[in-house]
């Protein structure tokens, strides 16, 4: 699963404004620091503020800033407003299912825990949470998830008994 870029941009454009709390952030600005098209950054800015998560002023001296504190804005709930599409796998959409496994397929229902746990956890998470400086002890807690995350993959599998397939045996 891969988020899309507009969903990366909007938490950016939320995080920038939650960091700077105290100013009127523009639209210029934020192309700048991210470089991203000012017409992208302004149809994402345009979604926030139907959302009621920022506040624009128009004109000059004009710019955005958070209507909420961000210690209230969920990043689950912004990433289910930002991206279009949740179906894993086929059959998450019965209009257009035509998967022949459905009737005892137990992927949906893996893959369904799977999407329910990745929201669950951002759910647990604020824009306070991943805006602001993190403590001493956040930090750590960080470098050691990344580091498991990043490290899990390339673990070598356990052996059993047996060569692996096409592996001369030794003697």
């Amino acid at each position: 699963m891969r988020l899309a870029e507009y969903t990366d941009y909007t938490l950016r454009v939320l995080m920038y404004c939650a960091a700077h709390p105290h100013e009127l952030v523009t639209i210029g600005e934020l192309a700048e620091r991210h470089g991203v098209s000012k017409n992208h950054l302004m149809k994402i800015v345009n979604d926030l503020a139907r959302q009621g998560l920022i506040e624009t002023t128009r004109g000059r001296g004009g710019g955005l800033r958070l209507l909420k504190d961000p210690g209230a804005i969920r990043i689950g709930d912004v990433v289910r407003a930002s991206e279009t599409d949740f179906r894993l796998v086929e059959c998450f959409d019965a209009g257009t299912n035509a998967c022949t496994l459905s009737p005892n397929c137990r992927l949906k229902q893996l893959f369904g825990a799977a999407l329910g746990a990745y929201f669950k956890e951002l759910d647990g998470a604020t824009l306070a949470d991943i805006a602001g400086p993190a403590s001493k002890a956040g930090k750590a807690g960080v470098r050691m998830d990344r580091a498991r995350l990043v490290a899990a993959p390339m673990l070598a599998p356990k052996r059993s008994g047996r060569p692996a397939k096409g592996a001369a045996r030794r003697g």
